[in-house]
């Protein structure tokens, strides 16, 4: 069976671009879970690429879980703010009242988009090895 990390990376860069347009026309909440997807999925592709299966979808816990000695300082905060954006994005019963829509907002999609570079462009040091 192939080893696809490469398409797990790709599509990892491919929802950068849709954080970034979600932001633009104003889908915060779907600019910050594009986000979150993105550092999985580069988390994932660094997995495949060491012949490993990333299990579940806590950026923190995959990051965690990597088998490396080094992180650049404040990535597993990084990691664990993109986690808060897994599920009240998608979800009207993440909070007491309104729309997921109602809760996030520019601000939280740049910082969404920021922190996913920052995972992926770990991952691709890691990659690039």
């Amino acid at each position: 069976m192939p080893n696809r990390w490469k398409d797990w990376l790709a599509q990892a860069e491919r929802d950068l671009e849709h954080v970034q347009m979600d932001t633009e026309k104003g889908f915060y909440e779907w600019a910050c879970f594009s986000a979150q997807q993105a550092a999985e999925k580069a988390l994932k592709a660094v997995y495949l690429h060491n012949n490993q299966e990333g299990w579940g979808h806590s950026v923190a816990g995959l990051l965690r879980n990597l088998p490396v000695s080094e992180r650049p300082a404040g990535l597993n905060e990084t990691a664990a703010r993109l986690d808060h954006f897994y599920i009240p994005t998608r979800y009207a019963n993440g909070f007491d009242e309104g729309a997921p829509k109602d809760y996030f907002f520019k601000g939280d999609a740049e910082e969404a988009l920021r922190h996913a570079r920052d995972i992926i462009s770990f991952c691709k040091g890691l990659l690039a090895r």
